[in-house]
């Protein structure tokens, strides 16, 4: 008994991704995106140059004891790591939640479309 193998579609052609990366359901997600990811990083951007600049310019003010041996300087640049874990984690939930259907579906879209006749 041979055994079948599942058949795959064709691949989209150079064609197919030109038509679809200038789809209204493309603009759409590229627009989802950038909605997101540019705001975000422009706050984390601003974030980490007010550190840097109140690390060097205000040193006085990073000095401050906090508890113990921790200061205001220490607790602003773990708070670094912390905003970068927190980022991360917004982007996986909005990734998960709203870009990843939204690429499936256009994904889906492709893979589906007949090969026109004569076409292989």
């Amino acid at each position: 008994m041979q055994q079948q193998h599942p058949v795959h579609p064709q691949p989209p052609t150079a064609d197919e991704f030109l038509a679809v990366s200038q789809s209204e359901e493309f603009g759409a997600l590229r627009h989802t995106f950038r909605s997101f990811a540019f705001p975000i990083s422009a706050v984390f951007l601003l974030w980490f140059v007010f550190y840097i600049v109140v690390a060097t310019f205000a040193t006085d003010f990073t000095s401050i004891r906090v508890y113990g041996a921790i200061n205001i300087g220490m607790v602003l640049g773990l708070a670094q790591f912390a905003t970068a874990g927190i980022v991360t984690w917004l982007y996986v939930r909005f990734a998960d939640n709203t870009l990843d259907p939204a690429t499936a579906s256009i994904r889906n879209s492709m893979l589906q479309q007949p090969t026109p006749i004569g076409k292989v």
